[in-house]
């Protein structure tokens, strides 16, 4: 029984589902950094901080292949940080995000 146990916990990290995130980032006059996740399945996220002294603007496009990009636009006050999340009807395979953040 004690080795059913261990093989079992051996491999629940195969059962994890993730997929690849690609981003591509535009800043320009912010400090800003990311953070990107694989919520579920088919939800995708992105946590963005802000590291300056000015607030930001940015413009989060999530892709995931043949659907329709689904567009953000957050504000990030200074020295805080805010999440863009984006459900999609099928299953994400491959996330494709675009970021562009400039001052406010």
């Amino acid at each position: 029984m004690r080795k059913f146990c261990c093989v079992l916990l051996a491999l629940l990290p195969l059962s994890a589902f993730a997929y690849p995130i690609d981003v591509e980032k535009s800043i320009s006059g912010v400090s800003i950094d990311y953070t990107a996740d694989d919520t579920d399945a088919d939800i995708s996220s992105i946590q963005l901080n802000n590291y300056g002294t000015i607030d930001a603007v940015c413009k989060v496009a999530f892709r995931n292949g043949p659907e329709t990009p689904r567009l953000r636009t957050v504000t990030v006050p200074a020295g805080k940080s805010t999440h863009a999340t984006a459900k999609f009807t099928r299953s994400i395979i491959k996330m494709r995000i675009k970021l562009t953040c400039a001052a406010k």
